[in-house]
């Protein structure tokens, strides 16, 4: 059973109009300029980094014999180093974050203290950009959200107001993460805290809005992916292509799920140190690195490759299990760093694959291949969190695909029938149920 912890929210004894809804608008817009400046700042960062590993590294490894090993090396050590930095300073910046905040707004555990703030900056840039296959919205929703709890405080804000503020928080680091406003204000009413309440709503648009408005300044404001395609095809025979795709991707998304949280339980039992486990998976994502620095990481290049229809179908089956195993094990060094990220590369390699069948069952009709992977990214998503709506925005956002609102309604509504008929319990939840047992 959970417990429910003492509440540590101060003057938790106001009631739930315990200040004005202008204020609590102004409140959440403060906290989404904060989250806005660091996270942003953090995927800065994480995009140089990225064309470090990418663009840099192989003309390392060209000039020196010994360029591979060194690879390897400052690799497992980055990994130690993140570990290390969360054990000592910040345990609850382990792994994603999501889980955590959660936790929080359910009353199950308090929020984290201030230094998760830098642990979770400087460990995820170490442990993403060291070429683990993990994503960055962790990492920003939890920064997010001990941003806010701060600033909530220093307000001597009453309990229902600071849950909002805090709930806010994730959801703008959630928008900066993916430069998606709309899907970072729906997570918090979808995912996080489960209700369309006016003071909830209020606080989550105020802080994405304010959020995306700084984070912009920093980033630019162009859509993480590029998506071109014709005209889609209206028969309702068409849209049961993408039924399909959502069928087959709910399945995915269940062996997604699952095989995440096996790689945790075997983690758990391997006679080693927590640093040595990391050690090793850190070496393993330099080799990886070392082979093509494309495949390491969170699968930005995976995802924008399929959208492109650039990756031979014969490999699809190949990079799917690859990138599937390495993000379980990445996920198990305990570094931070979340699972969105890779896992949409996952739906999109279903998508791609999905394309190829379409064609094959309808070689009259032009199908094109981006709507395809599309729908697999949100169809992965809801599948596997089983929250369509904030999938469906999301991806929208992230490719300016407004335009595929019925095929991302069909297949993220087959994906969740599939993994519910499969028994299968949403991510987060069985993260933070594993975290209430004492697990990460």
């Amino acid at each position: 059973m959970l417990q429910q912890v003492p509440d540590r929210t101060p003057h938790s004894e106001r009631t739930d109009s315990s200040c004005s809804l202008v204020f609590l608008a102004s409140a959440s817009i403060l906290i989404g300029i904060a989250t806005g400046t660091i996270c942003g700042t953090f995927r800065l960062f994480l995009e140089w980094l990225e064309f470090t590993r990418t663009e840099m590294a192989p003309r390392f490894l060209h000039g020196s014999p010994w360029g591979g090993f060194f690879l390897v090396v400052g690799v497992a050590l980055a990994a130690l180093a993140a570990v290390e930095m969360v054990r000592r300073l910040a345990p609850l910046a382990a792994g994603s974050g999501i889980p955590h905040v959660e936790a929080v707004l359910s009353g199950i555990t308090g929020p984290a203290s201030w230094p998760l703030i830098p642990v979770k900056f400087v460990g995820g840039l170490l442990a993403i950009e060291s070429g683990l296959a993990l994503g960055r919205e962790g990492p920003s929703v939890q920064m997010g959200a001990a941003v806010a709890d701060a600033i909530a405080r220093r307000l001597s804000l009453g309990r229902a107001d600071c849950r909002a503020l805090l709930a806010a928080g994730a959801g703008a680091g959630l928008a900066t993460a993916f430069n998606a406003p709309a899907a970072g204000a729906v997570f918090v009413l979808e995912e996080l805290v489960g209700q369309f309440e006016a003071r909830m709503v209020c606080a989550a648009l105020g802080a994405s809005i304010s959020a995306i408005m700084f984070s912009r300044g920093i980033l630019g404001s162009q859509p993480d992916f590029i998506a071109s395609y014709p005209v889609l095809p209206t028969a309702v025979a068409k849209q049961l292509f993408f039924v399909m795709t959502g069928l087959m991707t709910g399945l995915l998304a269940v062996g997604y799920n699952r095989t995440i949280l096996a790689a945790l339980r075997l983690a758990d039992r391997l006679p080693v140190s927590i640093y040595t486990r990391a050690t090793l998976i850190g070496g393993l994502a330099g080799l990886v690195v070392w082979l093509d620095p494309h495949l390491a990481g969170g699968g930005d290049w995976i995802t924008q490759a399929a959208i492109s229809n650039t990756i031979n179908w014969h490999l699809i089956p190949l990079l799917f299990v690859f990138r599937l195993v390495f993000g379980a094990v990445s996920y198990a060094a305990a570094t931070p760093g979340g699972l969105f990220a890779p896992m949409l590369a996952l739906g999109a390699l279903s998508g791609l694959a999905c394309s190829f069948v379409a064609q094959i069952l309808s070689p009259d009709t032009a199908l094109a291949t981006a709507p395809f992977v599309i729908v697999g990214m949100a169809s992965m998503f809801a599948g596997s969190v089983r929250s369509p709506v904030t999938g469906i925005i999301l991806v929208m956002e992230m490719t300016g695909s407004s335009d595929l609102v019925l095929p991302l309604l069909c297949g993220s509504f087959s994906a969740m029938v599939v993994a519910g008929a499969c028994g299968d319990t949403p991510i987060y939840e069985a993260l933070r149920l594993r975290a209430a047992v004492g697990r990460r």
